[in-house]
């Protein structure tokens, strides 16, 4: 074995172990949910549920599905208003360069900035006078406000590359801008939308913030709330706990997964010009 055979060797073993270190919790929330409560508190702990139990996923099933309904219309909602708002805004400070187009961007960027609280402090106040409290809409409007200035740099990094003599042709043919944007940019902007879209529904899926400044006490709560709350009334029992966790992460690895290809390029565009 070389010196490069040998030291390759020693990076991928490093790798794998640091990987394995990080991705500990997450097999033992699944090895949790599986657990029957008389084998919770084993001396040690056992590594593998080997007499399993579904228990704890029928729980969720009885106890969490609202919730998770409610999470899933929420992160839904969030995606829609954050395209339908920052694809334009992005369209915009990208091909059509309004005034002040330079200080919007950096105001976007301090935009997150903010703390997440101070925010639900001031949507609080507004949404008492509005009566928003506890509603959904209201979430999906506070849950917007996160998503929106990134997604407006996401989307304005990739229109930036997109070739000027198309939008030039569309014009040539008689096309307006929301033409232009509507047949030709968006269009070519997919990777953009996937990225955005699925950051905005993991920003809204795992708010918590939000959800219990404005949602707490209401008809419709989202998971985080649900978990939260079952924790504190089921607090022994810890297969039902985890197996809601599993349940409440299997949307956003699922949606991640699938959608791995399009993040990195709308990740990574506008990173490098011709």
């Amino acid at each position: 074995m070389n010196r490069s055979t040998s030291r390759t060797w020693w990076k991928t073993a490093v790798g794998l172990l640091l990987t394995a270190l990080m991705l500990f919790p997450v097999y033992w929330m699944l090895n949790v949910s599986f657990t029957r409560d008389q084998d919770m508190r084993k001396s040690p702990p056992g590594l593998f549920p080997v007499n399993g139990t579904l228990a704890g996923y029928r729980s969720v099933l009885d106890d969490q599905l609202p919730y998770l309904a409610t999470s899933l219309v929420i992160g839904l909602g969030t995606v829609v208003l954050t395209v339908a708002l920052a694809a334009p805004a992005g369209y915009a400070l990208a091909k059509l360069r309004p005034r002040g187009g330079g200080m919007l961007g950096f105001l976007f960027l301090v935009a997150q900035m903010i703390p997440g609280i101070i925010m639900a402090m001031g949507f609080y106040a507004i949404y008492l006078q509005l009566g928003l409290l506890q509603s959904v809409p209201g979430l999906i409007v506070a849950d917007s406000t996160l998503a929106v200035p990134f997604a407006v740099l996401i989307f304005t990094a990739f229109m930036s590359g997109i070739p000027g003599e198309l939008l030039q042709a569309a014009t040539v043919d008689g096309a307006g801008p929301l033409t232009t944007f509507r047949s030709i940019v968006l269009p070519m902007s997919r990777n953009a939308v996937v990225t955005v879209s699925l950051f905005a529904f993991l920003w809204s899926w795992s708010d918590f913030v939000f959800a219990s400044a404005l949602a707490s006490g209401g008809t419709h709560q989202p998971i985080t709330l649900g978990i939260y709350q079952y924790i504190g009334n089921n607090n022994q029992e810890w297969n039902a706990i985890m197996a809601t966790a599993v349940v409440a992460s299997l949307p956003a690895t699922v949606i991640l997964v699938l959608a791995q290809r399009y993040i990195a390029a709308g990740v990574t565009a506008g990173a490098v010009k011709d």
